[in-house]
This record gives structure tokens, C-alpha cells and sequence, in this order.
């Protein structure tokens, strides 16, 4: 099935379910300033993984070597002295090598992807420097009188040529990555004073950096605030920050406040450690030394790491391939079952099989999930504004069925596969006006909007453990935040197949707040 073709049959599938019952849902947003709306307003390009794209370079360093060792091999040395295995371990150990080589020779930083100079002469004397290491180790092992020096010479200038072509391809990448914005650390700085001042002229001082100051944030209004900091505009309040960043891409939120005033901070993180970007505390300008391995440097600007945003870099990657193959998989295994459901919900009551309702997604953005219409077609409530209880007599024969045992949510195996907005695991997507009683969720419990730092999932930690079904006190919604908070802090791979794998026992022993 393409994926196209699917994401328009689910759209015909619940139109006419959405559209008789769909009421607008409020959203509860701060007024910007015009300043920070003329930041929101730009056109923003998804940013890319510095670490994801050194790794990916070495990779392909490490199999073009290879290739072009094998195929010189293959087409010279084997036709003249049959097939040995000394020579594809050679061929193995130097490209093992020079990639040690060449992240010993620092190479393998994405801003010095950008240059030529610099890279290419220390690409090419960690090339040579392998090789004389191999010839010096070949002479005094006594075995190199055996080795081809035909091939040895067009292994190494074959696979300098490569090098260097790969590297220039890579260069450009990188510049037109550059140039899109993709490889920018987009920060806010938090404090409008002198320090602010400073600590922007800092970074805007460092060369081939990738922060990029978006604007600052203060508080006060007398004259300690400046509405400009080395050229960075004042946006708004710290009460700003937190619209600001669910509006905009923001990679990182910089306090240029001294470490005295901890109370200020503490109030401060209070509100924006449910973001899902990283915080740090700029040391620019501490008198009080801690050790080097204390601090993470912004080029040479210390800072102390506060909050650091979840599953980034190659844990992204790892978890993307886990939903795309493990959900994908899923999918084909749940089809016939899915197949039987529509049947049933189609016979049962008048209405379309699929229902879409708004929820909460990752940094809060809304997101259409798609289930099992388990209601009456009439009686549908996209918006979630009044709570299915035990015997609600809106939910069909077939619903109570499905909503019970969770066959409701096989079509989010769709989201997950073609749409990309859910994961097979993670905090469970709630509906953006889903209450407790007559309060918001948000409102009901603190920091609750931390669990939207990831990707929600169709199953999670909370679920299993039987927080899931019905919220009617306020111990149900504080244990799901805490449970799901929980994974977000302990993540893997392995957590997740564990939770999978735990998912169907959970459902049928603990369901008894499943409506």
C-alpha cells in the first residue's frame, strides 16, 4: 500500500464522521510581541544532527576505502594469485585505520566540513601517514614481499582521489545545509543586562559558530533591561519563552544570569523545563571555578548543562527505524484483525468505521489521531469535552468491545507507519480539551505539559502499568505525568520492545478503568 493512497483513504474514511459533530477547540495561547511574531513568522528549515552527519561520514569513509580496496583487488591481484583472505583483513584493517586516523586528526566536525584547506591537508596526511604505518608494519613482520605494490600504489591514490571527491561533495552539502538554516543551534538568551550583552558579543564573536541568537527574554522593565543586547532584540517576557518555542524552531535557551541569583533561575526553569530543547546556565561570567569536565563549552564559552532535551542525535535515528520497521510489520500482522473491527463497527451502528479527533503532539503541537468510531455517529465528541464513563450510553455494543480491550487504536498503526506523528511507544496522546472534572489537564497538574518533550505513542509506561482509561480524580492524570515523565527520562530501545512486549498482558489484566 503507498502511503499517499492510505493517508487518503483514511481521510475519505472519516470526513463524514468529522464534520457533523467537530467543534472548534480553544487554544490557550500568549499574546508576542511584534518583535517575536517577526521571529515566528520566518520560514524555518528542520534541522540536522551535527553528530548524525560525522557519524554517517565515517561510514562511508570506512566503506569507500573498502570498496575500492576489494574491486583493485579483485580486478589485479586476484586473476594473478587466486583468492586469499590476507588481503580483504588488509584491506579491512586500513580502513579501520584511517578513520581512527582521520577522528584523531579532528576531522570529523561538521564545521570543518564547510572548509577546504584545513580538511583536505589533514585528510591527506592521515592517508599517508596510514599507509607508511602499514608499509612499516608489512617490513618488519617480514610478509612484504608478498604484498602487490601495484595494488598498495592504486590503493592509496585511488583512495586519496575518492577521499577527496567525497569530501567536496560533503562540503557542499554541508554549506547548502548552512545556508538553509539546517545546522543552526537556534538559541534565546535569558536576560537583557550587561551579562546578556556580553555573553551575546561572546558568541557572535566565534568563528564558523553555529549558534544563532534568536533574540532575548527578560522580565524587567526598569533600566537594567536593555531592548537590545549586541544587536539581538528583547522578544518578551520568560513567560513568553514557552509559546515562543511550541511556535518556532528553538535547539537551545542560554541564561545569561549570574549563578547568585538562583532564586530568579529556579522560578524561571519552573517554567520552561517542559520544553523539549536544551538549557544551560552561561558561566561567562562566574568568578567561582568549577573543573573542566564541569562545564560544556559553546565554543569558548562555558556553560553548565541544566536540561537536556530527550532522544536526540542517533537515539532518534535508532527510534525512527524502531517505529518504521517494528510498526510497519505490526501493521501487515493487524490488518486482518482491523479488517474484522470495521466489519463489526459498520454493522453495529450507521456511520463511517474511523473516527479523527484533535490531540496533543510533540511540543504541544495538535495532531489528528485516527481509532475506531466507538460511539454513536450522532453522539461523536471530537474534542473529548465530556469523559466516557462505565455504562455511557454513547458508546455502541461493538465500542464498549474495542475501547475495552484497545482494538479502538489499531488505526493509529497509520500514524505511526505513514504520518510520522506517533510512536509505537511513548506518553499517551491526550485530547487537546480533555478534563479533570471542570479543569484542563495542564491545570491540574504541574509540569504536565513535559510529557509532550516526545513523540506520544500508542502504547507507553503509564499504560502498561495500568494508569490508562477513564480520569475521574486527580491521582489518575498526576500517575500517568509521572509514569511517562519516567520513560522520557529512561528511554532506549530496549525499553521500548520491553514495554511492546508487556503491551497485551496489560491489556487484559489491566483494564478496569478502560470504558
Amino acid at each position: 500500500m503507498e502511503p499517499l493512497n492510505a493517508r487518503s483513504m483514511l481521510d475519505a474514511a472519516t470526513s463524514a464522521a468529522v464534520k457533523p459533530t467537530e467543534q472548534p477547540f480553544v487554544e490557550r495561547r500568549r499574546r508576542l510581541t511584534p518583535a517575536a511574531l517577526d521571529v515566528v513568522n520566518q520560514k524555518v528549515a528542520r534541522a540536522y544532527s551535527p553528530i548524525v552527519i560525522a557519524g554517517i561520514a565515517r561510514a562511508v569513509d570506512f566503506v569507500l576505502l573498502s570498496m575500492i580496496g576489494i574491486a583493485v583487488y579483485v580486478g589485479y591481484v586476484m586473476p594473478v594469485i587466486g583468492f586469499s583472505w590476507v588481503y580483504p583483513a588488509e584491506i579491512v584493517a586500513v580502513a579501520v585505520a584511517a578513520v581512527v586516523c582521520f577522528q584523531a586528526a579532528d576531522i570529523y566536525q561538521v564545521q570543518l566540513f564547510r572548509g577546504q584547506l584545513k580538511q583536505m591537508t589533514r585528510m591527506i596526511s592521515s592517508w599517508s601517514f596510514v599507509f607508511l604505518l602499514f608499509i612499516g608494519i608489512s617490513f618488519f613482520a617480514k610478509f612484504g614481499s608478498d604484498m602487490s605494490r601495484l595494488w598498495l600504489a592504486a590503493f592509496y591514490f585511488l583512495g586519496l582521489t575518492a577521499l577527496i571527491a567525497e569530501r567536496l561533495v560533503l562540503r557542499s552539502l554541508v554549506r547548502s545545509w548552512a545556508r538553509q538554516g539546517r545546522l543552526d543551534r537556534r538559541t534565546i538568551i535569558v536576560g537583557s543586562d550587561s551579562n546578556g550583552e556580553e555573553l551575546v558579543e561572546a558568541l557572535k564573536a566565534q568563528e564558523d559558530s553555529d549558534i544563532h541568537v534568536l533574540g532575548v527574554f527578560d522580565d524587567r522593565n526598569d533600566s537594567r533591561a536593555l531592548d537590545t543586547c549586541a544587536g539581538a532584540s528583547k522578544l518578551g517576557k520568560v513567560d513568553d519563552i514557552v509559546e515562543f518555542a511550541r511556535r518556532t524552531r528553538v535547539d537551545l535557551v542560554l541564561f545569561a544570569l549570574p549563578i547568585s541569583a538562583e532564586t530568579r533561575i529556579l522560578e524561571m526553569l519552573k517554567k520552561l523545563w517542559v520544553l523539549p530543547v536544551d538549557i544551560r546556565l552561561s558561566a561567562h561570567t562566574n568568578r567561582l571555578r568549577f573543573r573542566p569536565r564541569s562545564y560544556s563549552y559553546l565554543g569558548e564559552v562555558p556553560t553548565l548543562d541544566v536540561f537536556e532535551a530527550p532522544i536526540t542525535d542517533w537515539d532518534l535515528v535508532m527510534k525512527w527505524l524502531f517505529d518504521r520497521v517494528v510498526g510497519g510489520l505490526a501493521l501487515l500482522a493487524a490488518l486482518p484483525v482491523m479488517a474484522l473491527v470495521a466489519l463489526a463497527v459498520k454493522l453495529d451502528s450507521p456511520g463511517p468505521v474511523l473516527f479523527r479527533q484533535k490531540r496533543f503532539g510533540f511540543n504541544n503541537e495538535r495532531i489528528d489521531v485516527y481509532k475506531f468510531r466507538s460511539m454513536y455517529h450522532h453522539q461523536a465528541d471530537p474534542t473529548a469535552s465530556k469523559v466516557v464513563t462505565k455504562n455511557d450510553p454513547r458508546v455502541t455494543r461493538v465500542g464498549r468491545f474495542i475501547r475495552k480491550t484497545s482494538l479502538d487504536e489499531l488505526p493509529q498503526l497509520f500514524n505511526v507507519v505513514f504520518s510520522g506523528n506517533l510512536s509505537l511507544v511513548g506518553p499517551r496522546p491526550h485530547a487537546v480539551q480533555g478534563k479533570l472534572q471542570s479543569r484542563l489537564f495542564d491545570e491540574a497538574v504541574d509540569g504536565y505539559f513535559a510529557r509532550h518533550r516526545v513523540k506520544p505513542g500508542i502504547t507507553g509506561w503509564a499504560q502498561i502499568n495500568g494508569w490508562r482509561g477513564e480520569i475521574d480524580n486527580e491521582e489518575k492524570i498526576q500517575k500517568r505525568v509521572e509514569f511517562d515523565l519516567y520513560y522520557i527520562e529512561n528511554w532506549s530501545v530496549l525499553f521500548d520492545l520491553v514495554i511492546l512486549l508487556k503491551t497485551p498482558l496489560s491489556l487484559l489484566t489491566k483494564n478496569e478503568n478502560a470504558y
